[in-house]
């Protein structure tokens, strides 16, 4: 496997996609290659971010009842 094979199946990798030969072929890979292993470090550490920032941002209970209330025809929003 050479670096392009590598870096094509990088996601697939990182996301536990691939199957078991493939998955191998591309660890022995980034154990002898110091720029594969870099990107890898770096990706790992960007998707991170992502998944971390895409869970925070839940809505409050009583606003997630307002609004669905309000998409069923429940009435106006209230203001207390």
């Amino acid at each position: 496997m050479d670096c392009d094979d590598c870096l094509e199946k990088l996601y697939q990798f990182l996301d536990q996609e691939l199957g078991p030969t493939e998955r191998k072929e591309i660890a022995r890979h980034l154990e002898g290659c110091d720029d594969c292993g870099d990107t890898v470090v770096f990706q790992e550490q960007f998707l991170k971010v992502i998944r971390d920032c895409g869970t925070s941002d839940v809505a409050p209970a009583e606003l997630r009842k307002r609004v669905a209330e309000r998409l069923r025809g429940g009435g106006p929003p209230t203001t207390a």
